[in-house]
């Protein structure tokens, strides 16, 4: 599978030594680990605000490459996709996966063994059994309704 983030050129550990707001566009899409985690739907508990995380992918996710199959061009299909970025983070870390990097930087962690960036290819993700590859359900099959019936403990 050809990994769809160009992480040639990019400073060594650039992650270790900037602050995300100080990130480039390309090294910010850069940490993004090819999870799929981020494209699942999700039910936050109005009262506590626990995120649930569910295995009803966006309708635009792939499950056999873990991407997004319209990603430049998702707001045109899926209007309410959040797009992370360093000026946002504060107010939307709380729903990312606990292995995401753009929530473990913030929080001060340092990235997974397996995460591309250290491992060197995007296939570790897959390969340390963190990915959501193959392990889906598309949205447009399950109503919203019962997506409580879907929720899933995150793949660590």
């Amino acid at each position: 599978m050809t990994d769809p983030i160009d992480r040639s050129g990019l400073t060594p550990r650039f992650w270790e030594t900037k602050p995300l707001k100080a990130l480039s566009p390309r090294e910010w899409e850069a940490l993004c680990d090819g999870c799929g985690k981020c494209c699942l739907n999700k039910l936050e508990d109005e009262e506590t605000g626990e995120v649930a995380l569910t295995c009803v992918a966006c309708r635009l996710f792939d499950d056999e490459t873990c991407r997004c199959g319209q990603y430049e061009i998702r707001h045109q299909f899926v209007p309410e996709c959040i797009v992370m970025t360093p000026d946002n983070i504060d107010q939307h870390a709380y729903w990312l996966p606990r292995t995401c990097a753009y929530r473990l930087l913030w929080q001060g962690k340092p990235l997974f063994d397996w995460h591309p960036l250290i491992s060197g290819t995007p296939e570790s993700v897959h390969a340390a059994g963190v990915s959501m590859m193959g392990r889906t359900l598309p949205e447009f099959e399950i109503d919203e309704e019962d997506w409580e019936d879907h929720i899933i403990e995150e793949p660590v």
